[in-house]
């Protein structure tokens, strides 16, 4: 049997393969496929549009395409591959093309060229000068061989698909095929087609199936080896993952795609051994690519043998799994970033009890350090004490390393006051310094010989309570994503908290101190708007009575002389640290005014620093205020606190007392000669009558009744009397002097 020349010099399967492997683009390849698998001549090639493929089966899927008719001849119906039409699909879609386009618009004797230059290419490239004649032509008659003599396909259905006009003797005898028988004959081929065998032995167990594999996805290489690891087969998929086209790597050793020191090392030569000798081998590793890139990819080596053993070479599996490792590594971040924060939220949860348990300014301070360093977030955590006058550290206090060592780690523009060149978000206290040299040792000493990769970031909070900043808390940390919006939000509670232990221990000190140190302090600073509306009004401002709002506000009463309260006001209006004001009273000697003041006084920044003002009066531009604080409060940071927000300020006086206290008998014997008969008795009855429980037990009028007095009368007796009780209470000196009512 004879079919245009097809004889023992057909052209065989495995040189068919050299010629797909020889294709350097994805349009050569599908050329060499439609003729050699479809039966197609160049002259219908180019006429070929997508439209003329169709679907007449559905499951399992089967493709018919409707070759045009060319040369006044007739048209006629070929048999395409499952394999074929996924591929010219994938073409058809990458170039963009429509239904009627032309697949190949070019002419059939470019088309012709082509498959010339792929049969030169893979002379060339594999050594065999044999492959340089392959034509078209060569390619229709391995079509009409491999369905006739490897599938037995009906020979009728061949001449039908393949468009041959005679089949000698055969073609009186045989029917012409319908649609479905086409299909049914040329079914065998979509099933594997036995070992897959080549000259050199067996690489896969179903050939087509692994083709198929290679051409659904550009992350999969397969290549081959020769016995001793130079490259010997090199197709389009590991030309597409590694960039190299075949004419520049065939011949060159494996090791190429490994990294510089995986062959300093001698991986790719141990590895090829161990897949010889444990009869194959997988790995995963760094693999570098023509450009210079590197992927990270999974590699199964496996040994090739022939029918009598002889190893042959290896077949090589490459696959790129850069994506599963960049979501490896992208979750391994995440853990880390999560850990991170369980370490954060952990140091701060340590910072809170260690304040809780602390009983004085230097114990908070050192116990802040250590809960903060403990807890894994931070290598080194230390507190400065700023000296606002002349801008020098006072005193510090470390965890994690020497305090001398600091000054190595902190940047020259934090040195300098500059905070807000070192990356400061503008909405948070906390300055952050990156790129800072940690590799020091506990002891301040320097670790290793210099080329460490010891650098982290900083991060610096004030500790402040209300307006009032006792120092500066630092923390360093080597994590390189340290200090996002969250870190530096909790960062920034923490400075608040430690300053507000501060704050209340110099309190508590105060309130249990048997023995006080009064202060008499001047403030000439046109800053304070007391200081400044009693120098451009000439008048007189004393202190009744102050009433904490909040952390930073206060209520004040004050005595007005030498200037009407509408003057006052005037003033008051355009200064922004007073919220607010009203006149309370009006009497002979002038008025008693209230302000709402949340800055703009030196008495709010020394109560801020834990002292308690006893006096304050503002005449003629100067302030002159008596407080008093604990014996062991450190006056020093007072004064240079009261300086930092009103500079022109100084202490006066200072002098030691013992502090008065009265016991309860004395405080009812004072109040006793503070209330008159008639108005301690309506207070005893309004008491032990229920008229002050609630709900009330008694009313006014039913208390009066049992007086025997109007309830007017009562409510007059009971205000006066409660007016002497809270004012006993309170102590106010100024009112002792005026007597009872």
């Amino acid at each position: 049997m004879s079919l245009e020349g097809v004889d023992a010099a057909a052209l065989e399967r495995d040189e068919y393969e050299i010629l797909l492997d020889a294709a350097e683009t994805y349009r050569e390849a599908l050329v060499v496929r439609l003729c050699a698998d479809v039966g197609l001549r160049p002259r219908e090639l180019a006429e070929l549009t997508v439209d003329a493929v169709e679907q007449v089966r559905i499951e399992p899927p089967r493709y018919l395409v409707r070759v045009p008719a060319v040369d006044g001849g007739d048209g006629r119906t070929a048999y395409l591959p499952t394999h074929v039409e996924r591929e010219l699909r994938r073409y058809a879609r990458s170039n963009g093309l429509t239904t009627d386009d032309r697949i190949f618009p070019v002419t059939a004797r470019r088309l012709q060229m082509l498959v010339s230059d792929v049969a030169d290419r893979a002379a060339e490239l594999f050594n065999r000068p044999d492959l340089s004649d392959v034509s078209t032509s060569d390619l229709r008659r391995y079509f009409a061989r491999r369905a006739l003599i490897d599938h037995g396909v009906n020979p009728r259905a061949v001449k039908a698909a393949g468009g041959w006009r005679s089949f000698e003797a055969l073609e009186p005898y045989l029917p012409e095929p319908t649609d479905t028988k086409i299909i049914d004959a040329f079914d065998a081929m979509e099933r594997p087609s036995g070992t897959g065998r080549d000259r050199d032995g067996p690489i896969v167990g179903d050939d087509s199936v692994i083709r198929l594999l290679l051409a659904a996805s550009d992350r999969y290489a397969l290549l081959r080896l020769d016995s001793d690891g130079y490259i010997e087969r090199w197709n389009r998929s590991a030309a597409a993952m590694f960039g190299y086209r075949a004419g520049e790597i065939v011949g060159t050793h494996v090791s190429t795609f490994y990294t510089d020191e995986a062959v300093d090392e001698g991986v790719p030569e141990r590895v090829l051994a161990t897949a010889l000798e444990e009869s194959g081998y997988e790995r995963e590793g760094w693999r570098v690519a023509e450009d210079g890139s590197r992927f990270r990819a999974t590699e199964i080596i496996s040994p090739l043998r022939d029918d009598q053993g002889r190893h042959r070479g290896f077949a090589v599996f490459v696959r790129d799994v850069s994506p599963a490792h960049e979501e490896l590594k992208e979750l391994r971040a995440r853990r880390d970033e999560l850990e991170r924060r369980y370490d954060v939220a952990r140091s701060h949860r340590a910072v809170t009890r260690a304040l809780l348990e602390s009983t004085d300014h230097e114990e908070v301070e050192e116990k802040t350090c250590a809960a903060l360093t403990a807890g894994g977030a931070y290598e080194y955590a230390w507190i400065e004490r700023a000296i606002h006058a002349d801008r020098r550290t006072d005193r510090r206090t470390a965890s994690g390393i020497d305090p001398d060592a600091v000054d190595r780690l902190v940047p020259e523009a934090w040195r300098d006051g500059e905070v807000g060149s070192i990356d400061v978000d503008g909405e948070s206290s906390v300055s952050i310094g990156r790129g800072v040299s940690l590799a020091i040792d506990a002891d301040g000493e320097d670790e290793g010989d210099g080329d460490t990769d010891g650098f982290g970031a900083l991060a610096r909070i004030p500790l402040a309570y209300g307006d009032t900043v006792y120092g500066a808390l630092s923390v360093a940390t080597d994590a390189d994503d340290a200090f996002d919006d969250e870190e530096r939000r909790s960062l920034e509670t923490i400075g608040k908290q430690v300053g507000y232990a501060i704050a209340a221990i110099r309190r508590r000190n105060l309130l249990l101190s048997d023995r006080v140190v009064e202060l008499e302090l001047e403030c000439r600073d046109d800053d304070s708007f007391f200081v400044d509306a009693s120098r451009q009004l000439g008048c007189r401002f004393e202190l009744d009575s102050l009433v904490p709002v909040s952390e930073t506000m206060q209520l004040y009463y004050l005595r007005l002389e030498g200037a009407s309260p509408a003057d006052v006001f005037d003033l008051a209006a355009d200064d922004p640290g007073i919220e607010d004001y009203r006149l309370v009273e009006t009497d002979a000697e002038g008025w008693r005014v209230e302000f709402v003041v949340d800055s703009s006084c030196p008495i709010v920044t020394l109560t801020e620093y834990g002292t308690t003002v006893l006096e304050a009066r503002f005449v003629g531009g100067t302030a002159t205020i008596t407080a008093e604080c604990a014996v062991d409060a450190d006056i020093r940071t007072i004064l240079d606190g009261l300086r930092a927000v009103f500079p022109d300020s100084e202490l006066v006086g200072k002098r030691e007392t013992e502090r008065n206290v009265r016991t309860a008998r004395e405080f009812r014997e004072g109040l006793e000669d503070r209330l008159t008969d008639r108005q301690e008795a309506s207070l005893r009855a309004a008491y032990f009558g229920g008229y002050y429980d609630w709900p009330r037990e008694s009313t006014a009028e039913e208390i009066a009744d049992a007086m025997g007095i109007s309830s007017p009368t009562l409510h007059n007796h009971l205000r006066k009397g409660q007016h002497e009780l809270l004012r006993t209470f309170f102590d106010d000196p100024a009112d002792e002097s005026r007597g009872t009512d």
